[in-house]
């Protein structure tokens, strides 16, 4: 008997909600489904982030010694066989420091800032590089966020993921209504992935070098990156 029918089955993740879908005819003889898939990447990537601070009661004497901070990490970094050149600066500023404790404001101080992010794809290189870092003074902020450059390869698990369920949905209902399923005539797919950066502090650093114990990254895997997606699929029935 032939007729109208559809279905919606929709699993949506916390990160699709409110997420539009497109607006669709029913089209007879059809069932449109629509499901989540997911994938867990393992992180190819980490990305070291720290700052170079520096202030002095004199301009030239502020940037001189942000420069001879940053040679620090230039030979820190060569020490560990990375070029200097593979760490990027995304911010450099001089300001000068105020006194606001007084009626009139006069320049106490300058200081100098700059941020700096370096990419490594040895995961090894990390705990000795942070501890380098926190051991020389240059820095009181670090973190570490982990993250996948190849995130096509992750994307196309997760779509296949939620395709192969969307489809085991459909071809349930079609069992059910004494229907066979035939090909897709629509699809439509999101994908979404959830990266969340690691802080580590500089007096954590400091405490493994100076216990001479692991550093706090040793031994512990790389949080995974995980990659959702979601699938709309419209498939005939016969």
């Amino acid at each position: 008997m032939k007729g109208y029918l559809i279905v919606f089955t929709m699993f949506l993740a916390g990160l699709a909600v409110g997420q539009e879908r497109p607006a669709l005819t029913a089209q007879p003889n059809s069932v449109f489904v629509g499901a989540d898939g997911k994938f867990e990447a393992t992180p190819d990537t980490a990305v070291v982030q720290f700052n170079i601070s520096a202030q002095e009661d004199k301009s030239p004497a502020a940037y001189d010694r942000a420069a001879k901070q940053a040679e620090q990490v230039r030979q820190i970094l060569r020490s560990n066989g990375i070029e200097p050149k593979a760490a990027e600066i995304s911010y450099f500023s001089m300001q000068p420091v105020y006194d606001y404790r007084q009626p009139r404001q006069r320049i106490i101080a300058y200081r100098v800032n700059a941020s700096v992010s370096l990419k490594l794809k040895d995961f090894s290189k990390i705990a000795p590089i942070t501890q380098q870092l926190a051991d020389s003074d240059i820095t009181g902020n670090q973190s570490i966020q982990y993250t996948l450059e190849d995130m096509d390869a992750a994307k196309t698990k997760a779509v296949e993921d939620a395709y192969r369920r969307a489809r085991r949905s459909a071809e349930t209902l079609a069992h059910a209504a004494g229907r066979t399923l035939g090909e897709m005539s629509y699809g439509s797919v999101d994908t979404f992935e959830n990266v969340r950066p690691i802080p580590i502090g500089r007096p954590m650093a400091r405490m493994a070098a100076e216990a001479v114990t692991p550093a706090p990254t040793e031994e512990f895997s790389p949080q995974t990156i995980g990659v959702t997606a979601h699938v709309n699929a419209i498939f005939t029935l016969k």
